[in-house]
């Protein structure tokens, strides 16, 4: 009788599959995949802190500017911690707004893209940014600008968050609390250098920020359409013809209280400055103008894509500067 022999691998027992998958070791993240996870972070990091939004900050040299300090090596280092205290806040300000609207910016066609209503940036993560940000401007207002410029920065961050959690839903009180946030950036320069902020400058500023607000509103209305409410409840109260009334008005006292800066202000009563009413007058016309063809949703990028807005810019840099520092 023949003995059968086991085929190698069994050992006369009863046949067994190994399963290569369970067999093999864990597989590592791809580096390439680990690197592209990493810089897609970093990206959404950045977009959440909306860098296009610190052209706003700009606003904390104008006061140091007009009045004459702005060459001055101490006064220039207190003005960029102004400006550097606001970025940083701001910034905070927009993650918080983010985290709150995150629902609503999924029905949003832009900003449905935003990073915390995409899921891209966790939202634990995205609250512990924002407090950093936040209390980093903080501290640097109190670090090189003192008590009054921390002061300041602390109100508008209050202004800001009451804006996002309240105020953007009660009818004109929204424009007012928008427009305050352009006007106390502007205050901040002053209070950082130490310089008194005349009647003139603080009308320029007030109304010329709730100028844009209106702008920025009509926009929105103009571009939801009939969506408006869902987004923002306070654009269906709203009417067109009443916007470009509030934005006629604000323009016009805007005008009218910077050609009284220039004949009969401090820093102006020069024949340069009063020439700064001719790029500055236009430059308002010219926003205007591009709030008609339906931009003006982004103030920010208004100024940064326009040609002819920045050039108006630029000519009454030019015009102030000589006007305040060569006179």
């Amino acid at each position: 009788m023949t003995e059968r022999m086991p085929r190698p691998g069994h050992e006369g027992g009863p046949s067994r599959q190994v399963d290569p998958l369970a067999a093999a070791p864990p597989k590592a993240p791809e580096p390439a995949a680990t690197g592209q996870a990493r810089v897609g972070l970093v990206r959404a990091l950045l977009v959440t802190a909306r860098p296009r939004q610190w052209t706003k900050n700009v606003l904390v040299f104008g006061a140091p500017a007009t009045g004459g300090v702005l060459l001055e090596p101490e006064p220039f280092a207190r003005a960029l911690a102004a400006f550097l205290a606001f970025c940083l806040v701001a910034s905070g300000v927009y993650y918080v707004n983010d985290i709150v609207d995150r629902q609503a910016d999924r029905a949003h066609p832009r900003k449905r893209l935003r990073p915390v209503a995409a899921g891209r940036l966790p939202l634990p993560l995205a609250v512990a940014v924002a407090t950093l940000l936040i209390a980093g401007g903080m501290a640097v207002a109190a670090g090189r600008g003192g008590l009054e410029l921390a002061a300041v920065t602390g109100i508008y961050a209050a202004v800001a968050l009451a804006y996002t959690f309240v105020l953007r839903g009660i009818v004109l009180v929204d424009l007012a609390a928008v427009a305050a946030g352009f006007v106390l950036r502007a205050v901040a320069g002053g209070v950082a250098v130490d310089i008194p902020l005349s009647s003139w400058f603080l009308l320029v500023a007030c109304f010329g920020a709730l100028f844009i607000a209106t702008g920025k509103r009509l926009a929105e209305h103009s571009y939801l359409g009939q969506t408006r409410g869902d987004h923002r409840k306070t654009l269906d109260e709203y009417t067109e013809p009443f916007l470009r009334y509030v934005m006629s008005s604000t323009s016009t006292v805007t005008i009218a209280a910077y050609c009284l800066w220039a004949f009969e202000g401090e820093a102006g009563r020069s024949v340069p400055a009063a020439l700064s009413i001719l790029p500055f007058v236009l430059g308002i016309y010219r926003y205007a103008m591009l709030l008609e063809a339906g931009g003006g949703g982004a103030p920010e990028e208004v100024v940064l894509r326009d040609r002819p807005l920045q050039i108006c810019g630029l000519f009454w840099v030019l015009l102030v500067g000589i006007g305040v520092y060569l006179r």
